[in-house]
């Protein structure tokens, strides 16, 4: 296992999900979403700072690069709805605020 591990996330904590990517992880490795699922679980009974985990019910689900409970060597796709998120319907407390004009050329 030399090589490296590459991320890429998109998303936002307070938006409808999260998804990650995760590049560079070895074929063989037993993982399952009661694995990722039990981290967020200790993260949802407070371990870590901030009370709002306590709220929160998110589950991971992994889209791609594990079938069986082992990983493929491919890319790892995770999802994570946001239960608790913003969505469209609701708009963000800055939004109406005034904005600075853009710069000059």
């Amino acid at each position: 296992m030399g090589g490296a591990f590459r991320f890429l996330t998109a998303g936002e904590s307070h938006g409808e999900a999260l998804t990650a990517v995760i590049d560079g992880v070895p074929a063989g490795l037993q993982l399952s979403e009661a694995d990722l699922n039990a981290d967020l679980a200790r993260r949802q009974r407070g371990y870590g700072r901030g009370g709002r985990m306590k709220i929160e019910q998110d589950q991971a689900h992994i889209s791609s690069g594990v079938r069986g409970g082992r990983t493929l060597g491919s890319p790892i796709t995770l999802t994570i709805q946001n239960a608790t998120g913003r969505t469209g319907s609701r708009p963000w407390p800055w939004a109406s605020r005034p904005r600075a004009p853009p710069p000059r050329p």
